[in-house]
C-alpha cells in the first residue's frame, strides 16, 4: 500500500500536475494560472461583450492583464537563460518580457478584432486560437534560448 504522500505523487503525475511545492506554486502554477487568464483576456480583448455577460458589473480587463503579467513574468524568472544574471537584472529582463509579450499580444487582438467579421463565434475562435498560438511560439523560443544555455 502506497503512503499517502507516494499516492498524492501518481495522482498528480497521472492529472500532468506537479506537487504542491513553494517552488512549483510560484514557477508551475502561477505561470499556468497565468495562461488561462491570458486565455481570458484574449476574449475580453476580442469579444467584450462575452466577458460583460459573465462579469457584469465590474470590468476584469485590468485583473486578467495582472495575473497574466505576475504569470509570465514568474515563468521568464525561472528560465535556465537567467539563472547567471544578478535578481535585479533577472526580475527587469523578465518584467520587460512579460508586458512586451502581454501588450503586444493585446495589440494584436485589437488588429485582429478590427479585420475579424463582428461574429461572437468567430471573435472568441480568433481571440483563443491566436493567444495559444503565442503562448506555443512564446514557450517554444524560450525553450530554445535555454537550450543555448552551457549548464
Amino acid at each position: 500500500m502506497a503512503s499517502a504522500p507516494e499516492g498524492k505523487k501518481k495522482c498528480c503525475g497521472k492529472l500532468g500536475l506537479k506537487p504542491l511545492t513553494g517552488h512549483n506554486i510560484l514557477y508551475y502554477y502561477a505561470p499556468l494560472q497565468g495562461v488561462l487568464s491570458y486565455t481570458a483576456l484574449s476574449v475580453n480583448v476580442m469579444n467584450p461583450s462575452l466577458i460583460l455577460r459573465v462579469f457584469p458589473k465590474r470590468d476584469i480587463t485590468n485583473v486578467l492583464l495582472i495575473n497574466t503579467l505576475v504569470g509570465s513574468g514568474l515563468y521568464l524568472y525561472s528560465r535556465p537563460h537567467l539563472q547567471g544574471v544578478s535578481n535585479k537584472k533577472r526580475i527587469l529582463f523578465s518584467s520587460f518580457g512579460a508586458v512586451s509579450f502581454s501588450l503586444g499580444s493585446v495589440l494584436v487582438w485589437a488588429i485582429l478584432r478590427s479585420i475579424v467579421p463582428q461574429n461572437v463565434a468567430l471573435c472568441t475562435a480568433c481571440g483563443v486560437g491566436s493567444g495559444l498560438a503565442l503562448v506555443k511560439i512564446g514557450c517554444a523560443y524560450t525553450q530554445h534560448i535555454d537550450s543555448l544555455v552551457k549548464q
